[in-house]
């Protein structure tokens, strides 16, 4: 990541594309594109094929990538670089988490509302329409909650980027909803998943 421990600058997107490629292998479910196994990464009818920054990729078109457990792997390693002196760059091209204490907090909280609330009785499978759409509103919502925050505290993208306000707030703000509204301080959905997505 770092040439050797010579370079003193990294970006976030090389840690997590260097955490996807050396953890590819290991996932055991999720999907699988033109032959790979791609982990955290659903088809969706109304995924379009438009890259960050313009143009268009005809390998993703139809895909929605979350890749949670390693951005959340990525977002861990990036303290730990810091402290021994790299500057990690780019941390805002990393998403919000699209699990069930961040996605919880936003249905728990009534800033995502199903149009049958009988949804969320049910038994989900993490490639499910329902289940992409909720996880994709949670990562463009996020972004909202993390810019409201900066602006309540007077802060900066830069002195507290989305990172801090989803450890220091959104997941723990989840789980807190959670056990106010249920006794077990369960999600406010059921996914049959074997681990490797949630």
């Amino acid at each position: 990541l770092t040439a050797g421990g010579t370079r003193s600058e990294v970006s976030a997107t090389a840690v997590l594309e260097h955490v996807l490629y050396v953890l590819g292998p290991i996932w055991t479910s999720g999907s699988n594109v033109q032959g790979l196994l791609a982990g955290d990464v659903w088809p969706h009818r109304w995924a379009g094929d438009e890259v960050a920054g313009g143009g268009r990729d005809p390998t993703t078109g139809g895909w929605v990538p979350f890749h949670k457990l390693s951005q959340w792997l990525t977002y861990s390693l990036l303290e730990p670089l810091q402290w021994a002196g790299v500057k990690v760059t780019g941390l805002e091209a990393l998403t919000g988490l699209p699990e069930y204490r961040n996605g919880g907090l936003l249905l728990d909280g009534g800033v995502i509302v199903p149009r049958d609330l009988r949804l969320l009785g049910k038994v989900w499978k993490p490639a499910d329409d329902f289940i992409i759409e909720w996880r994709a509103l949670t990562v463009a919502l996020l972004d909202e909650v993390a810019e409201r925050v900066r602006q309540r505290l007077g802060k900066t993208a830069e002195e507290m980027p989305l990172a801090c306000v989803l450890e220091g707030g959104t997941w723990a703000a989840g789980r807190e909803l959670a056990r106010e509204l249920r006794e077990d301080g369960a999600p406010p959905l059921k996914i049959d998943s074997d681990g490797t997505v949630f």
